[in-house]
């Protein structure tokens, strides 16, 4: 069969129509021209780059359009009670945030708790650290210094130089005096000699004392022993040598050595710590030890001729002089703590009887009067029962 048709004219008006629509735009012929000459990466990356950024400034310009409208939002009751004047001055002054989550009211934040000062109610303790002054603690605590020394004369008697590292300091809530109440004489005179009222000690609070249980105030029913806060007492610095508040003893002193130079009994005096200090600077034996086996109920202290002799606590005396029993030249002083202690074989003496003596005060030489082969201190301590091992109280050597 002839496969070969006549051309149908009016078909053929059609195919050519077809063709003309067929044929490339003025674009894609610029366009494969430029391909043809080689230019089609450059042109690629060209409309790249020009597409992003007219992305952009799209995002540029919506990002505008929705910030102003915030700000018109979050402005605009401000603006609207402020009166159109100061709105716009308001407007003006303030540079509106870029971002949309800045916008929200801000809170300023308090890292610490603001604790109020408060005054303090009872004694507290404060350990000395290296450099510390008296002047310094005192400020640290809002205090006098004179406070700092009325609270712990024990450790400091008066002095700044005894101040040391890793001492634990008694730090008053209150200018005043902490002192020890000995009983023996009416509470109205041991208050009156810090040149306060009764009442003021009684009714601090920092003493915890039961109003029901004082009784009178004059004659307060206070147990002896108890440490007490005098607040406002005024304090009397003490020179060397010279004793802190003399409490009069209930039980009147006597010394358990008789002789010539035992004293009458004494109602007066200072008291002791209760701590002990050697009597000489040296602090080695001269000849015999404490022993029961032999007798000697002391120890022979080494010294030379007229080396001085110290008390080893407060006291008073309660023998000064001569005594046939071997001592020699003796002294003896009542603590009031129980205690009393012996000096013997003196050279010198240079307290006599109801004196009241410090700590560490100098009473007497070394010497080798009565029962001696050479100077040294013949040293006692007693009780009211026996004579104790001086080693035993005595600090180490």
């Amino acid at each position: 069969m002839d496969n070969n048709f006549p051309l149908d004219p009016k078909s053929g008006d059609d195919n050519t129509t077809e063709r003309k629509e067929r044929q490339p735009g003025l674009f894609s012929r610029w366009t494969t021209a430029l391909l043809g000459m080689g230019l089609g990466e450059s042109l690629l990356r060209a409309s790249t780059n020009i597409l992003s950024v007219i992305a952009i400034l799209i995002v540029i310009g919506l990002v505008q359009m929705f910030t102003r409208q915030g700000a018109f939002n979050v402005g605009g009751t401000a603006a609207q009670a402020a009166g159109p004047t100061e709105a716009a001055v308001a407007t003006e002054s303030a540079p509106l945030p870029t971002d949309l989550g800045s916008i929200s009211i801000s809170r300023l934040a308090q890292i610490h708790t603001m604790i109020p000062s408060r005054p303090r109610q009872d004694i507290t303790q404060y350990t000395v650290q290296a450099g510390d002054t008296i002047i310094g603690i005192a400020d640290k605590f809002g205090l006098q210094p004179k406070t700092i020394f009325a609270a712990n004369y024990d450790l400091l008697q008066d002095n700044p130089h005894y101040l040391q590292p890793n001492q634990v300091l008694r730090i008053l809530p209150v200018d005043g005096v902490y002192w020890e109440y000995l009983g023996g004489i009416p509470f109205s005179g041991w208050a009156d000699y810090f040149k306060v009222k009764p009442e003021d000690i009684l009714n601090y609070p920092a003493n915890h004392i039961e109003a029901a249980t004082v009784g009178d105030p004059a004659n307060a029913n206070i147990p002896k022993g108890t440490w007490l806060i005098v607040p406002g007492g005024e304090y009397q610095y003490h020179v060397p040598g010279q004793v802190p508040l003399g409490i009069t003893r209930s039980n009147p002193a006597s010394a358990q050595v008789g002789g010539l130079g035992a004293c009458p009994a004494i109602t007066g005096g200072a008291i002791g710590w209760d701590t002990f200090v050697y009597p000489t600077a040296k602090h080695t034996l001269s000849g015999f030890d404490y022993s029961t086996k032999t007798n000697h109920l002391g120890i022979d202290l080494a010294g030379n001729l007229g080396d001085n002799v110290m008390a080893t606590d407060n006291g008073v005396v309660v023998y000064a002089g001569w005594n046939d029993y071997g001592y020699g030249n003796m002294i003896m002083i009542d603590h009031g703590t129980g205690y009393q202690s012996l000096y013997g074989h003196l050279s010198q003496i240079f307290v006599s009887c109801g004196q009241s003596v410090n700590q560490g005060q100098t009473i007497g030489a070394v010497g080798s009067t009565g029962r001696s082969s050479g100077p040294h201190l013949h040293f006692e301590i007693r009780t009211m029962s026996t004579v104790i091992n001086p080693w035993d109280v005595l600090p180490p050597p």
